[in-house]
């Protein structure tokens, strides 16, 4: 029986997800849990052979649970499941190490045959995503680039940025410029969406 924790924050999605694995003979659920920062706590506790893990979660985001879930409870393999289906998801989900990336999307049986080959050691990777990802560019902003602009797409503005990053509002601003003209994005608004659609804002 390969036991299964399981954390999505939709309860309407986590309720379907539940009665479908449930439904098949050689899988149970052990846990269900809507908050990233529960599934260490919540694995320690029931020592699931699989995580099925959510990217978007309140609390804690999955990858960083997962690293953390990786690094606590070796033996539990992290499945992520998720509907952003973007190269530079992938590749932060490969850098984590988890075992699996799986888009909501995909079709109900291929979950369970993922869940199985997860358990049974193999890493299982969304095929067309991998293409994308393979193909896909790095990005070209810095460390301190990014968070700037992560912290501009969360609503904060310059003076705001600068006085959590120490920094003079002046060097927030020439950094936004350098981001705008890095990503050859129109203004700032245009760079925050490029940089969240190719997967380098999370």
């Amino acid at each position: 029986m390969i036991r299964i924790l399981l954390a999505e924050d939709m309860s309407m999605v986590r309720g379907a997800l539940v009665a479908l694995l449930n439904l098949e003979n050689d899988m149970e659920v052990v846990r269900e849990l809507e908050r990233g920062d529960q599934i260490v706590p919540a694995a320690l506790e029931a020592k699931p052979d699989v995580a099925i893990i959510d990217i978007d979660l309140p609390g804690l985001d999955g990858l960083s649970a997962a690293t953390q879930l990786r690094e606590r409870l070796p033996a539990c393999r992290a499945l992520i499941l998720t509907s952003l289906g973007r190269p530079g998801t992938l590749r932060r989900a490969l850098t984590a190490q988890v075992a699996g990336f799986l888009l909501k999307d995909a079709p109900s049986k291929e979950l369970a045959s993922a869940v199985r080959r997860v358990a049974a050691g193999q890493r299982v990777v969304d095929p067309q995503l991998a293409l994308a990802a393979w193909g896909g560019a790095e990005s070209p902003l810095t460390e301190r680039e990014t968070e700037v602009l992560r912290m501009a797409a969360e609503g904060a503005e310059a003076p705001e940025i600068a006085a959590a990053l120490h920094l003079s509002t002046g060097t927030v601003r020439n950094y936004l410029t350098t981001i705008v003209g890095k990503l050859n994005a129109r203004n700032r608004v245009d760079a925050i969406r490029i940089a969240r659609e190719s997967g380098w804002l999370y």
